[in-house]
């Protein structure tokens, strides 16, 4: 004879869990592209003394068909990644992947320097990368005794 576990609650935190996972969804969207996208990929951003670098995560995504522009100081990544075609065969499905239009925007400060920005698509993750002005990087100033 085989033991089963029984967990009453199992369903209830399922959909718990499906729950949070769709209300975190809404709430990490940029409130800017809520009208204009299908989903919103995350982006990682880094600063050092040189540059800002923006990771976003575009699986299933041509690089060459992401648009990346720049104007009046606010960058803007667009794109779309296809559904997967339906096949009739399947009797059950479950679609987790986002699909469609895709659209983040992003507010660059004073010490960017918009026309160096370059951008370039590897394994599915986005990098752009900022540089700043040089004059506006901090320098040592030596004092005189």
């Amino acid at each position: 004879m085989s033991v089963m576990r029984y967990e009453p609650w199992s369903l209830h935190r399922d959909l718990w869990q499906e729950m949070s996972r769709a209300l975190d969804r809404m709430q990490s969207d940029d409130a800017s592209s809520g009208a204009t996208a299908d989903w919103v990929p995350p982006v990682d951003i880094e600063e050092d003394k040189e540059r800002f670098v923006l990771y976003a995560d575009v699986p299933g995504v041509d690089p060459a068909s992401i648009e990346v522009t720049l104007e009046n100081g606010v960058l803007t990544l667009s794109g779309a990644r296809e559904g997967h075609v339906e096949q009739d065969k399947a009797e059950r499905r479950r679609v987790e992947r986002a699909h469609g239009r895709f659209y983040r925007r992003f507010t660059l400060p004073d010490t960017a320097d918009a026309d160096n920005v370059s951008a370039r698509g590897n394994n599915g993750v986005l990098e752009v990368v900022i540089p700043k002005r040089a004059s506006t990087q901090p320098r040592r100033i030596a004092v005189a005794a």
